[in-house]
């Protein structure tokens, strides 16, 4: 079923040339945070070019029910009279996140310092994923938890009264769990220290600097080290969000595996720890070029073009690489099925995890396709069969998940028999406009099983 109501199959045909603009929403990463950080600073922030899909809109609504005032103004602009750091009220009723397990964890963070209680639900995808590896470091500031069995949603938060500052070293690549205990640290005094052993998209950093928190960068023995100190008046801020890279990927990768293809992607944030999809594409052979490079916002933007590839070839994707695009290797999976030879993706375990087991979902979607995938834990290889060689006419299964459905969706354009998904309705959580955008290029959707 769809995470917000019935299920909504869809069928993606073979199509012709996919041709023009397409314009995507603003990032979803920065479009959370904005809207966090906004409810934590002391007067209004403004905020542009927000991403309007469910995910957002789940937060924009907890922030309501915290206390701050946030108001819809037009499309994408909205505004955030905030409460100050450590000023959350106590929500009157249950905070429910939907299908972002980005939204609920940064919540979770925001609130684990202020003297109050909240109770957290979300759809049935996310009440499989693990709350721990945040609660688990928003104890150490003096936070409780309590929620079902594996630490899983529903899940009741009791701030910390007197939370104290910590040093934690993240286990595994996480900017969720990283910012969680950021936020967290904002509310705490003396200094809070997160150290990570790779880099993870620094998002979280750049818009506390933005909105005024004292925040350094060292090099501590186990890694990088993120150094806040806590209990700033955080200033609000005129924030431009940038147009996501993650829902750029899939017309971009669309233009590369549908002959004829020519797709030029406008204002596109490309911070290095976001855009090692376009770097692994380009290593693949991709025609995709950078154009009107330029910094917005903080950020570092260009317009992405991208036509038809085929003449691309699987490579070894190296895995340090996995933090920049680990929201990207389901799309990933699809163009490589349509390059050449084996693909060879590493240290993904993280897949596991998300709104689904991505790996699971992507390796039995594109057997039923045809394609020959090897998986194992934290790793799969993904054996190309060349431009428009996947056979096609399969159904799969997203199993709730919004990149697991664009996905198929995309490898259906290029195919050589349709693919459908049984329920498209999880795209709406990221990218609403989805199939309006990709039918205005070209592409050949329809409602209902192939």
């Amino acid at each position: 079923m769809s995470a917000h109501g019935d299920p909504i199959p869809m069928t993606a045909r073979r199509s012709g040339p996919l041709r023009g603009e397409a314009v995507v929403p603003g990032d979803k990463s920065i479009s959370h945070r904005a809207l966090i950080l906004g409810a934590l600073a002391v007067g209004q922030t403004r905020i542009s070019g927000l991403l309007e899909g469910q995910d957002v809109l789940d937060t924009a609504k907890a922030m309501r029910a915290f206390g701050a005032e946030v108001t819809h103004e037009a499309p994408g602009d909205w505004t955030v009279q905030g409460v100050g750091v450590g000023g959350f009220a106590e929500p009157a009723d249950v905070i429910d996140c939907g299908n972002s397990g980005t939204g609920v964890r940064l919540i979770m963070g925001a609130m684990a310092t202020s003297p109050v209680s909240a109770t957290f639900t979300g759809d049935a995808s996310l009440r499989k994923r693990p709350m721990g590896r945040v609660t688990d470091p928003l104890a150490l500031f003096g936070t409780r938890a309590f929620g079902r069995q594996g630490g899983r949603l529903p899940m009741t938060l009791i701030g910390a009264a007197d939370p104290v500052p910590v040093r934690y070293v993240v286990p595994v690549p996480s900017a969720q769990v990283k910012s969680a205990v950021l936020l967290a640290g904002l509310n705490a005094p003396g200094e809070t220290v997160v150290i990570e052993r790779e880099a993870t998209r620094d998002h979280t950093e750049r818009m506390l600097a933005g909105f005024g928190a004292t925040l350094r960068i060292e090099e501590a023995p186990e890694g990088r080290a993120i150094v806040l100190t806590g209990q700033p008046e955080l200033v609000p801020q005129t924030i431009a969000v940038p147009r996501d890279p993650s829902s750029a990927a899939f017309p971009v990768a669309a233009a590369l595996i549908v002959e004829d293809s020519d797709v030029l992607v406008p204002g596109i944030g490309l911070n290095p720890t976001r855009a090692g999809l376009f770097t692994t594409l380009r290593e693949m052979g991709a025609d995709l070029t950078y154009e009107n490079e330029r910094e917005e916002g903080g950020e570092p933007v260009a317009d992405l073009r991208a036509r038809f590839s085929p003449a691309m070839t699987g490579i070894e994707v190296p895995p340090e690489r996995a933090p920049s695009m680990i929201d990207e290797y389901p799309i990933l999976a699809v163009v490589a099925a349509f390059a050449s030879g084996p693909t060879m993706m590493r240290g993904i375990g993280e897949l596991r995890v998300k709104e689904s087991d991505r790996i699971a979902a992507m390796a039995a979607g594109l057997r039923a396709c045809g394609a020959e995938v090897e998986e194992g834990e934290d790793w799969m290889i993904v054996h190309g069969l060349g431009a428009g060689g996947l056979p096609g006419g399969a159904v799969c299964a997203p199993h709730l998940d919004h990149r697991i459905a664009m996905s198929f969706l995309c490898a259906g354009l290029a195919a050589q028999k349709p693919v459908s998904v049984d329920d498209a309705g999880p795209i709406a959580t990221s990218f609403p406009i989805f199939e309006g955008l990709m039918t205005a290029l070209g592409a050949e959707f329809d409602r209902g099983d192939a």
